[in-house]
């Protein structure tokens, strides 16, 4: 029988977190939709392995990913920054090469990036680096999805960006990727400003909104949304695709409906990079505790998938 399973990178994530125990406990299942390769390489993860107590089955593939330190089970490193950093560079690598054909991530910790000299605050930010394309950030799972404008950013910060020309390159390159006729826009401000009341920014929303249907020549675009009515039962019934003009504006909703089962896709890139949409877990990384491995389990199939 011919295997015509996909290969898949897969970037481990911060060894002191959840990743790699999410790993070695989904192998078998996600073996059953493709072919991981998993960039870590065999000291880090036997050692993973006895500190867990969980077995390597014999069919894990693996890069061998450089470097080696002393897993500190939830404690912010540097040294685990660092190899989980070069674990998704080598992701990016394989797949480029057209050795892989998706990067799936598992998650890393900020602050042990920031403790390594890496100046990245995601994985998004290297993509955009590396490809020099504006990678778009959607998070979510079938039943609803949000893409963010503004990223990891202090709030402070998002207003000097909303304006008309970068809003409306941010919504024609997301339509180009998802292909959706009917997309929900929210306003920046409480109640949409109120016609101007509680601020101007919805007039920069609003004109870009008109631009990009009018370049499309329908009425994909809806909005700008009063954002505290815009995820209710009713609204979504009418929407599947948000865009948010900030982060915690479209992932509060998002991971209040959905938490378990959402993963994070970066769209507008040469290649496919689906993750999970959760963090390290510190809390409870290396303690034998059931983790939901929902959002996992849905990257990968979101990526082969995508692959079809």
């Amino acid at each position: 029988m011919i295997n015509n399973k996909i290969k898949l990178a897969i970037s481990v994530g911060d060894l002191n977190g959840v990743g790699i125990e999410i790993i070695l406990r989904e192998h078998k299942n996600i073996s059953r939709l493709c072919k991981p390769i998993y960039c870590i390489n065999k000291k880090m993860l036997k050692e993973a392995s006895k500190l867990l107590g969980i077995n390597i089955p014999s069919n894990f593939k693996t890069y061998e990913t450089k470097g080696s330190f002393k897993i500190k089970a939830s404690k912010v490193s540097k040294k685990a920054g660092l190899y989980s950093y070069d674990s998704f560079i080598d992701a990016i690598n394989l797949t480029r090469e057209n050795k892989t054909k998706a990067v799936i991530t598992l998650p890393i910790n900020k602050e042990s990036w920031s403790k390594a000299g890496i100046h990245y605050k995601g994985h998004t930010e290297v993509l955009r680096d590396i490809f020099k394309k504006h990678a778009i950030m959607m998070l979510g799972c079938e039943k609803m999805f949000v893409s963010l404008f503004t990223e990891h950013m202090a709030l402070k910060d998002v207003v000097k960006d909303i304006k008309t020309k970068k809003i409306l390159s941010f919504l024609l390159d997301f339509y180009s990727c998802v292909k959706e006729d009917n997309i929900a826009v929210l306003a920046l401000n409480p109640h949409a400003s109120d016609n101007g009341v509680l601020g101007n920014e919805e007039k920069y929303i609003i004109k870009a909104i008109k631009k990009a249907n009018k370049i499309l020549k329908k009425d994909v675009f809806k909005g700008p949304l009063v954002p505290d009515t815009a995820f209710s039962p009713k609204t979504r019934e009418n929407f599947k695709y948000y865009v948010a003009m900030y982060h915690d504006q479209g992932l509060i909703p998002l991971k209040a409906l959905y938490f378990e089962e959402s993963i994070n896709i970066s769209l507008n890139l040469p290649i496919i990079r689906t993750s999970v949409d959760h963090g390290t877990a510190f809390d409870i990384a290396y303690k034998n505790i059931n983790i939901d491995t929902k959002s996992y389990i849905n990257a990968i199939k979101h990526a082969v998938l995508l692959n079809k």
